[in-house]
Formats: structure tokens, sequence, C-alpha cells
């Protein structure tokens, strides 16, 4: 077994009866505990050569679990360099202001609204080079709902290409963002379709999102250097499915104290990528 295997064994009782999670979470959890079980079946291979039988487990493919999840973030990369043009892509990150969060933590159907905006934002600044011809990029929208810290920050990691085809074929290459464009615009965007989803309730919060973030939502955009490997379009699919489609926290990262019930974990801030260290009770984990 994992580290994580047994932390959530141990303490599967208290996390079902005292957290009370979604039943989809418990789903996962359960999936993660029994993978790799031989008591939960499995498939025996034999060499039509020598004779010799092996039984492999059957894995349980939850994102959650350490090992199935990382073999998806490698299909997931493999299946996405298929989909990629072969040209300089950059990386976007969109993120929301904190007061936001709960909405879509109580209300998970919202999240569809982030994909929406950032759709929006993206065709719209590209169309407004030349309404005319009607430049259209290629991008790749990914949801992340935790931060390094594992706080619930959902935002939005999106692979664009620099540059768009117009509707007669024409490819233009575009390296230049607009940041103000875009963090206003990703504002009012995502703002007016919580409100048209949420309904006039959503208005005071609205007003008050406006007054406060008057700059819009930050918005990451940075050019890399030509020299970066992240230009290449491999090196920036493996960049971005392993920053998104990774299991939730890495094993080495995690010490297990079972005599004491507590959990010693860590991660890389994003400022500066300072060392954080966190000491905290197998519950609070």
């Amino acid at each position: 077994m994992n580290i994580l295997q047994k932390i959530f064994k141990e303490h599967y009782e208290e996390i079902e009866y005292i957290l009370h999670p979604r039943p989809i979470v418990m789903e996962n959890i359960e999936k993660m505990i029994n993978c790799g079980d031989p008591s939960f079946g499995g498939a025996m291979y034999g060499c039509p050569h020598c004779g010799e039988l092996k039984f492999v487990p059957f894995r349980c493919h939850s994102k959650f679990c350490p090992t199935c999840g990382n073999k998806y973030c490698i299909d997931r990369s493999t299946k996405m360099s298929f989909k990629l043009i072969d040209c300089t892509h950059r990386h976007l990150v969109f993120t929301i202001d904190e007061e936001l969060r709960p909405f879509f933590l109580n209300d998970r159907s919202l999240l569809d609204c982030l994909f929406q905006s950032v759709r929006s934002v993206i065709l719209r600044m590209f169309h407004s080079l030349n309404k005319s011809r009607n430049f259209v990029p290629g991008f790749i929208c990914v949801l992340h709902t935790f931060g390094r810290p594992l706080e619930w920050n959902p935002h939005i990691h999106c692979l664009l290409t620099e540059g768009g085809f117009s509707d007669d074929g024409f490819w233009r290459v575009v390296n230049h963002f607009n940041y103000t464009y875009l963090r206003k615009a990703f504002q009012t965007a995502l703002l007016n379709e919580l409100e048209k989803r949420i309904g006039p309730s959503f208005k005071k919060t609205k007003v008050a999102i406006y007054k406060k973030d008057k700059n819009g939502f930050y918005v990451y955009a940075k050019k890399k250097e030509k020299d970066n490997d992240d230009n290449n379009v491999d090196d920036c699919v493996n960049y971005i499915t392993r920053y998104t489609s990774r299991p939730p926290m890495a094993e080495n990262c995690i010490k297990y104290e079972d005599d004491k019930k507590m959990i010693r974990w860590w991660y890389n801030r994003h400022e500066g990528e300072k060392y954080i260290e966190v000491y905290e009770s197998v519950e609070n984990f």
C-alpha cells in the first residue's frame, strides 16, 4: 500500500461519518484504497512459449489515485499532443476573486461558467484583429479546483496558439496579448454568466466585485523566452498536463506519523517558490 492508501484506509470511518463528504468523493476514496488489491480481481497472463503465468491485479482508474492518476496524466498528454497545431503556444491562467469561490463550491454546475467565459474572451480577442476575416485560434482549457496549499481555488489553465486561422485559411501570428483586456473582459464575462445562472440575488455581489477589483481578475499570460523549451509543443503539453491533470498530491511530499495521527506535508509557494511545510491532523488533511 502507498502512503495515501494507508492514511485513508486507517481513517475511512472518520471520513465517512464525521466529515460527510459527497458520494462521488467516497466512491473515489474506495477505488483508491482498493487499487491493486488482488482480492478485487485481476487478469492472468501466460507466455505462449515458456508457459510462465503472471497475475496482474485490476487498477481503480481514479484520478485521485497516485498510480492511476499519473497514468491518466501521461495518456492525456499523449492524446492532447495529437490535437495541437505545431506552433508556439502560450500558457494562460485565469483566476477569480476569493469571494466568488463559495458560489462554485456550493453549486459545482457553475464551474461551466469558467469555461464559457474564457472561451468568449479568447474568441473575441482574436476576432477583433480583423472582424471581416474572423481569425480563430486553437486552445485547450483545463479546470483546476485547488491551489498548491490544497485550498478550494477554481481556476482555468489554457494552452493557446500564438496565432489563428482566418475563414479563408490564412495563418496570422499573434504574440502580443493585451493583459488589460484579458483581465477586464474575463471579469465581465464571468460575472455576467454567473448572474445569468444564479439570478437577481447575485447583483449585489457583482457590484461589490467591480468596486473591489477595478483592474479585473488576475490573468497570467507571460510570454516565454524563445530559448525556453516550453515553446516546443510536446514540452508545453507535458507541462500543462503535469500541472493540471496530475493527482492532487505527490506521495514524496507526505510523511505520515500514524502514532500521533499527524501528517507533515510540503509545497513550494508560487511567490518565489518558497518552501512551505504544513503539519496538521489527519482530519484536517
